[in-house]
């Protein structure tokens, strides 16, 4: 029996660095999504970039420290993805191509790191950037990657937004309304309070504007049928 608790307890010291070095990454990775968070909404659009460089250089050290770590590419796309509105159009074109990659990267380690982030991310590049021969905008790959999302965590606020993001934007307004009811339904994560309550408005805000697109339509079609 000794001898049982003895080779438990080395087993468990053994495997303390492991846990701790998780424990650290995920800390980091949080204080990165906060970070993102505060430059994204609070600082002014002429300060981004030189924000977005400085906290890139901290994901490389990180990199370092953490090789092949798809949590961290994935912060990086988003970084790069991000600093794309902040830049030339040659080098946002490069960005977007290089945040793509990096997701694809992300991927291919671990899809399901960071309750399927990766593909949030890449999902919202696909609808939103400009299709062939610009760049590689693709509707149905960006339904595919959001899909492929909430079917790994379908209680995340992002990937509901998303999600209702893209189908309003395909005129699916009925359907969008859906997904931004249930992102605004989940609740802000203890970790990211500030990031996740910024998208909870986002949501509110365009569940009331799809909302009421489909009451005017519905209004209009009613107007129609009557022949006044």
């Amino acid at each position: 029996m000794k001898q049982k608790i003895v080779i438990l307890l080395l087993l468990a010291l053994n495997l303390m660095p492991v846990f701790v070095k998780a424990d650290a990454l995920q800390l980091a990775v949080q204080k990165i999504e906060s970070e993102w968070a505060h430059i994204h909404y609070n600082i002014a659009k002429e300060q981004r970039e030189s924000a977005y460089k400085h906290l890139l250089e901290h994901i490389k050290t990180l990199n370092a420290q953490y090789p092949d770590k798809a949590e961290l590419i994935i912060q990086q796309a988003i970084i790069v993805a991000s600093n794309a509105d902040n830049i030339n159009a040659i080098s946002a074109l490069s960005a977007i191509h290089q945040a793509r990659d990096l997701l694809l990267r992300a991927i291919e380690l671990d899809p399901d790191a960071s309750e399927g982030a990766a593909f949030v991310a890449l999902g919202s590049l696909y609808y939103r950037v400009p299709s062939w021969p610009i760049a590689y905008g693709d509707n149905d790959k960006a339904r595919d990657m959001l899909k492929k999302a909430l079917a790994i965590n379908p209680n995340t606020i992002d990937a509901n937004y998303f999600y209702g993001d893209f189908l309003a934007m395909q005129g699916q307004q009925k359907e969008a309304v859906t997904y931004f009811k249930r992102a605004v339904a989940i609740p802000v994560r203890a970790t990211q309070v500030f990031s996740d309550t910024q998208l909870h408005q986002l949501a509110q805000s365009a569940m009331i504007d799809n909302s009421k697109g489909l009451a005017i339509n519905k209004q209009r079609v009613s107007i129609a049928l009557s022949g006044e």
